[in-house]
């Protein structure tokens, strides 16, 4: 593979992705593919000198076994449980590849549970590059923030660890029917994925007092 090749594989990742799931069936947030490969390829490469992950996926190892969530999830989520990350990389530090590859395995898995609350049980790495030099880092997403126009969207704004509400699939930022609510955010600078939605459910349900289940989508982690 090319550096040229590579860094399409690189850029590849910051497509939408799925809806994966965070922590358990009762927390009730999901999160995007997207933001999640942002925030591991980044660790990944702060972890591991000399290599890069060009391609991320995240699937879950056995759907037959997924948790029921205990809320309803956006359109088209995957339902909780264990989740697999199969990565591409690149990698051009000379170490010898056993050793790089198991660095980056662990940097994945600590950055899954530590920055995002996702749970991973397996990381399949495979390497399809060897350049000869370092990749330029690929453009990081900004989202577009939306401005909080009802309770609900107020509350999740004043959240701690929300640092904007957001409406990348559309519709708005806060969508409410008869028997839910769902909520759209891009979560600051330290804190954890899981931890904001879990506070951001909370915000919410104390807001609207009406038993409504709330869904939270995390479309950005900074």
């Amino acid at each position: 593979m090319t550096t040229a090749e590579a860094m399409r594989r690189m850029r590849q990742v910051l497509g939408l992705g799925r809806l994966v799931a965070l922590g358990g069936p009762e927390d009730g947030t999901w999160l995007a593919e997207r933001a999640a490969a942002s925030v591991l390829v980044e660790a990944a490469a702060k972890a591991v000198r000399g290599a890069a992950v060009t391609r991320l996926d995240v699937r879950l190892v056995d759907p037959a076994a997924a948790g029921e969530p205990a809320v309803p999830p956006p359109p088209s989520a995957l339902p909780p449980g264990a989740h697999r990350l199969a990565a591409e990389v690149a990698v051009w530090s000379g170490e010898p590849l056993p050793a790089v590859t198991a660095a980056l395995r662990s940097a994945l898995a600590r950055a899954a549970a530590d920055r995002l609350g996702l749970v991973v049980t397996e990381v399949d790495l495979r390497v399809a590059a060897l350049p000869d030099s370092p990749l330029p880092s690929a453009p990081a997403h900004v989202p577009s923030p939306v401005t909080p126009s009802d309770a609900a969207g107020e509350a999740a704004a004043a959240t701690a660890g929300v640092a904007c509400l957001t409406a990348e699939l559309g519709g708005g930022a806060v969508h409410t029917a008869a028997d839910r609510v769902q909520v759209e955010v891009a979560t600051a600078e330290g804190f954890r994925a899981l931890d904001v939605g879990r506070a951001v459910r909370a915000a919410v349900s104390a807001a609207l007092a009406d038993g409504r289940p709330v869904a939270v989508l995390i479309s950005s982690v900074a």
